[in-house]
């Protein structure tokens, strides 16, 4: 009877530590997604509302129920997201929410994706210079210097020139926005580098998706290579993760293009992000 004692004392014991360490484990993402539904209930700041009215014309063309998703997105964002100045550039409100605003655009309808993986966003005034080492023919590596609109790091970091935020977001049908851009690098490197296949594409889709865009990438890489004009960017040809983000701001700014010239490609953006844009009036 003592040795039944023993062996039900330690399994209860065990049991115990073991609900301890489950609730360990589940206080801070519970303890997140309590601050997030309290944040998004949080009337949105009038000033905020202004600034998207006046500088972000995309806005006005979103659904109602859309606007009062991507305000709630926008809240949890900037509360969670801060937002650096580098080169001397002081952080603005409107700084703030127009670079939510456009990156939240890729959160509508999604309930998992939260840019989880953003530590922080740097805001140059304008276009930042970068040294990358580039191969020649014969394999010789040297350093170039380059300047750049946008960049999206693993470790986290979203790097932007406000100068190219504020004309992506004051032109919203040319197909040309660093915010959707570098945050669709956010959504591909997620779990990693970027590939050109988020892996929160769904199992089932995977396969649709991978044949659909290897076939419009090469299909781009072979126009450029002829010269055509193309609704998308010859930046796309770099490789698949480019393409990925190029398709991505040409989806949210010329969906109806991209639907006539690239059905199938229209079609995995429109499943992936969860939004038929062409119903939008």
């Amino acid at each position: 009877m003592s040795e039944l004692t023993e062996v039900i004392g330690s399994a209860g014991l065990l049991l115990v530590l073991t609900l301890l360490a489950l609730g360990w484990l589940l206080r801070e993402p519970l303890a997140q997604a309590w601050r997030r539904r309290r944040l998004a209930q949080q009337p949105f700041p009038a000033a905020w509302r202004a600034v998207l009215r006046q500088h972000w014309p995309y806005f006005r063309r979103m659904p109602a129920d859309l606007q009062l998703q991507l305000k709630k997105r926008m809240q949890v964002f900037l509360a969670e997201k801060p937002i650096i100045g580098c080169g001397g550039l002081e952080v603005t409100d409107e700084m703030r929410v127009l670079i939510a605003a456009q990156a939240c655009l890729l959160l509508l309808n999604r309930s998992q994706s939260r840019f989880d993986g953003v530590r922080q966003i740097l805001l140059y005034p304008g276009a930042f210079w970068v040294q990358r080492p580039v191969t020649q023919d014969g394999g010789v590596q040297h350093e170039q210097r380059r300047a750049l609109s946008g960049e999206s790091w693993v470790q986290g970091q979203v790097i932007l020139s406000w100068d190219d935020v504020l004309r992506g977001a004051a032109d919203a049908g040319d197909g040309q926005n660093v915010v959707i851009h570098e945050f669709a690098h956010q959504l591909d490197q997620a779990k990693g580098a970027a590939t050109g296949l988020p892996a929160d594409i769904s199992r089932w889709q995977r396969a649709r998706w991978a044949a659909v865009m290897s076939g419009e990438y090469a299909a781009h890489q072979q126009r450029a290579a002829a010269g055509q004009v193309s609704l998308l960017s010859d930046y796309a040809v770099t490789d698949p993760a480019e393409f990925f983000a190029v398709a991505s701001e040409v989806f949210f700014e010329q969906a109806e293009a991209l639907s006539q010239q690239h059905p199938a490609l229209y079609e995995q953006l429109s499943r992936y992000y969860r939004l038929n844009l062409l119903s939008w009036s």
